[in-house]
């Protein structure tokens, strides 16, 4: 008889985290309740080896090439038995009740479409978990500093609240994503055009549309070391420019999916808009030449990928 999660799991780089992941996995009685599945996209660490040797059960992909994380997770559709699908990363650490009391909220609710839960850094605070759609206007002020001004736009993340309720939202970080095997059939799982980024905003819009419930369960938490803290981002960032440009490109083409020419073209502006304020800020509060040069590369780069990607209409990779 078959399991009732399949857990989706892409593997790039990561070695050192897979045993503390499948250990809390297998603490939370996945062994009875889940089967793994694992792509692993063309890491150049010991990732494979070191799969054999922490879950020789899983099924294992291996692409010769990165070909992102939406691609990757769409390669395990083939490969799905159970009647829920957890899409899990590398560096999220589920609780010992995590897939008991999931798994029975869905099965309680048959409404739910998608189901996320209360994410942790390893010091116990409270990472952004259940979010609201972004926008042209919310992205423009949340990177300008300006959405105290304007408190009537719902912000993407909103930590205001008390996260100890469940509530319904407009989309959930793909660390922990519990997806109903019935909503992969009916609308799929991520569009092959987001390399990085905006998979699951786009994936939540589209479940959504197809009127099931996308919803945050706070009973239960996930450790996610990736989004411990913006630190953590920022280095990676300085290491290689292209996650800023995946970034970039993935905003771009869900914009245009989602809202059309005229979103992209008021996006567009607020982005030249946006990098004109904070040039201007780092000029008053003298940070220096690098920030300004921040702010052009942005403009620059934002602009040369509407037209690589032909007005946002296709992916450069």
């Amino acid at each position: 008889m078959a399991k009732p999660v399949d857990v989706m799991v892409v593997n790039f780089n990561t070695a050192g985290l897979l045993q503390p992941m499948f250990d809390a996995l297998r603490s939370a009685d996945s062994e009875h309740l889940a089967r793994y599945l694992v792509v692993d996209n063309a890491s150049a660490d010991d990732s494979l080896a070191r799969l054999t040797q922490v879950c020789p059960q899983a099924v294992v992909l291996s692409n010769p090439k990165n070909v992102g994380f939406g691609r990757a997770n769409n390669q395990l559709l083939a490969h799905l038995q159970g009647q829920y699908a957890l899409l899990l990363n590398t560096d999220a650490f589920i609780a010992q009740d995590a897939l008991h009391k999931t798994l029975d909220y869905m099965q309680a609710h048959p409404e739910c479409g998608v189901l996320g839960v209360r994410l942790e850094g390893r010091d116990g605070s409270l990472q952004p978990s259940c979010r609201y759609f972004p926008t042209p206007l919310n992205v423009f002020l949340a990177r300008t500093g300006l959405e105290r001004f304007v408190p009537g736009v719902q912000r993407v993340d909103d930590m205001s609240w008390d996260h100890g309720s469940v509530r319904e939202c407009d989309w959930l970080p793909g660390c922990f994503y519990l997806v109903r095997r019935e909503v992969l059939d009916q609308v799929g799982l991520f569009d092959p055009r987001f390399f990085l980024y905006y998979e699951e905003v786009d994936h939540c819009k589209r479940v959504k549309a197809a009127g099931w419930k996308v919803v945050f369960y706070p009973h239960t938490t996930v450790v996610h070391i990736g989004g411990e803290s913006s630190k953590s981002v920022a280095q990676l960032e300085a290491a290689s420019r292209q996650i800023s440009t995946y970034q970039i490109e993935s905003e771009l083409l869900y914009f245009r999916k989602h809202h059309g020419r005229a979103g992209l073209a008021l996006h567009m502006g607020l982005v030249s808009l946006g990098d004109v304020i904070l040039a201007l800020k780092a000029m008053i509060k003298r940070r220096g030449r690098e920030a300004l040069k921040a702010c052009w590369l942005h403009s620059r780069t934002t602009w040369a990928l509407l037209f690589k990607t032909r007005y946002a209409t296709q992916p450069t990779r």
